[in-house]
């Protein structure tokens, strides 16, 4: 098997944490359909909430802490949480 330099797993890592951040940040559509009341299911955002905690922790809490990690998945935390609440809560 070829081994990939170490600068194009740097690209893949960017490309993944860029992508990881967009896919959260998808959740701002969702959010403004629940404020309006069209309530989306609760269930995704909320794993997407827990899991991002997961990561963030797991990469703060390593010996050499894992930035690209814990960066890529913050906005989970806060978008997943926010979808989750206005999807369960109404604010109206």
């Amino acid at each position: 098997m070829q081994r990939i330099s170490s600068e194009k797993v740097e690209r893949i890592g960017t490309i993944a944490s860029i992508m990881s951040v967009l896919m959260y940040v998808s959740y701002i559509p969702q959010i403004i359909s629940n404020l309006s009341g069209s309530k989306g299911n609760p269930i995704q955002p909320l794993v997407a909430f827990i899991n991002c905690t997961i990561w963030t922790a797991y990469g703060l809490l390593k010996k050499e802490k894992d930035w690209p990690i814990v960066w890529a998945n913050i906005p989970g935390i806060f978008l997943g949480a926010a979808t989750f609440i206005t999807a369960v809560f109404s604010f109206s």
